[in-house]
């Protein structure tokens, strides 16, 4: 140990000190120069090199369920949608030829049956609906689907095509000639409200549940529990259409939520109530003699457009 006295002040020098904090220095940067400050801060470029490594990777976006079905098989829209249009051909000739099985085999009664084949063939269709792209050409290629339906009534009901077991499917007594009515007015109203306000408008959802499950439900409960007639139609009973309110009603409604799922739909509380108000309306008109003398394929869908027009 030594020590230098400068005026007042003494320095007082330990090798061992020294020698220790020899090892431990502070961090400062190889100086460019004499004139060059000394900093006692890392420099930049080493705070950044030490956030790369340890700043996590970037995500990529996830993609929204819309755009997600614009290509549901293949990256190119097309081929997507033909593929789209070829998978939902076959689920629908599924549930068709499921019902004419049962139909041969007798398993129901040839009235419910029919009404089976009328609930469920336009209900999974449109379940079928967000595989296809948005846009008028995903639109028309699942409208090709029941498109080809109506060919094929036209087709049955002329007695062109022979096929007994469609027939008793799909008709009330067993007339080929019956399947140029109901069933083609159905096939027709899926078609147009596929094609002209797709899955994106309330209406197509309120036109195709009314006509599917309201019509549907309301044969099934009014010939079971229709004791109690309606006064100004004898056919129809209370049963039967408080039946069809609230089954088009339910079904619009949960697929409202299918839709909003999504994006394609926002579902709201206005929402819901105007399919009330077209469901309820659906089946007055549905009750009324106009609707027997004609076609209740036909009134309802068409009252369901008209009165979701002023709703929606």
């Amino acid at each position: 140990m030594a020590a230098l006295g400068l005026g007042s002040s003494v320095i007082v020098f330990d090798p061992l000190l020294l020698h220790f904090n020899s090892s431990i220095r502070p961090f400062a940067p190889k100086s460019n120069g004499p004139n060059t400050p000394i900093s006692r801060h890392p420099p930049a470029s080493a705070l950044g090199s030490s956030l790369a490594a340890t700043r996590p990777l970037p995500l990529r976006p996830r993609r929204s369920l819309r755009s997600a079905s614009a290509t549901m098989f293949t990256q190119n829209p097309v081929v997507s949608d033909i593929l789209a249009s070829a998978l939902t051909g076959c689920i629908a000739l599924s549930c068709l030829r499921f019902w004419n099985e049962t139909a041969k085999r007798g398993l129901f009664d040839q009235k419910l049956n029919r009404k089976l084949v009328h609930i469920s063939v336009g209900l999974v269709f449109m379940l079928c609906w967000p595989l296809f792209s948005p846009g008028s050409r995903g639109a028309l290629l699942a409208a090709s689907v029941p498109g080809v339906n109506i060919i094929k009534m036209l087709l049955l009901g002329l007695g062109i095509w022979k096929d007994e077991a469609t027939v008793k499917s799909m008709s009330r007594f067993g007339d080929y000639r019956e399947l140029l009515k109901g069933p083609l007015y159905y096939a027709i109203t899926i078609t147009l409200a596929c094609i002209i306000y797709w899955r994106t408008s309330p209406i197509s959802i309120a036109a195709i549940c009314n006509l599917c499950a309201g019509d549907g439900i309301a044969d099934i409960v009014g010939r079971r529990f229709g004791n109690i007639k309606i006064p100004y139609n004898r056919n129809k009973s209370v049963a039967g259409s408080i039946a069809m309110a609230s089954a088009g009603f339910l079904a619009s409604v949960g697929y409202m939520y299918y839709f909003s799922s999504f994006g394609y739909v926002e579902g709201s509380w206005e929402m819901v109530l105007g399919f009330w108000i077209v469901s309820l309306a659906s089946a007055v008109v549905e009750s009324l003699p106009i609707s027997t003398d004609l076609d209740d394929n036909l009134t309802v869908p068409v009252t369901s457009i008209l009165v979701g027009s002023l709703v929606f």
